[in-house]
């Protein structure tokens, strides 16, 4: 069965950084487009950050250009969100997303909490 594992959140200070990492297995992998997206508290789910299926290209909401990376591991089976200069506004529950052929799998999410 297809399974999408988070990992890497936690509580981390303003400016501080984290890497989520989103550990796939029950597909193929390296056809799918990956996504991260949040959920803060009483707020609707958003897109953060797009990669294609090879990695070439990638998009970013733009709260987070030029602060958050997503990469991804085809080898490994696993994509990679680097957020740096954490605001506290950043506060949310992360989901790694998948979209393999029109069907779309989701993690169960995990937590990032920005707080001095």
């Amino acid at each position: 069965q297809v399974q999408l594992v988070e990992s890497g959140g936690g509580l981390v200070q303003p400016g501080g950084s984290l890497r989520l990492s989103c550990a796939a297995s029950g597909f193929t992998f390296r056809s799918a487009s990956m996504n991260w997206y949040r959920q803060a508290a009483g707020k609707e789910r958003e897109l953060v950050a797009h990669i294609t299926s090879n990695g070439g290209s990638t998009n970013y909401v733009d709260s987070v250009k030029g602060r958050f990376t997503i990469s991804r591991d085809n080898a490994k089976n696993t994509v990679y969100l680097q957020m740096n200069s954490l605001k506290p506004e950043d506060t949310a529950v992360y989901y790694c997303n998948a979209v393999w052929y029109g069907m779309t799998y989701w993690g169960k999410g995990t937590l990032v909490t920005v707080s001095s």
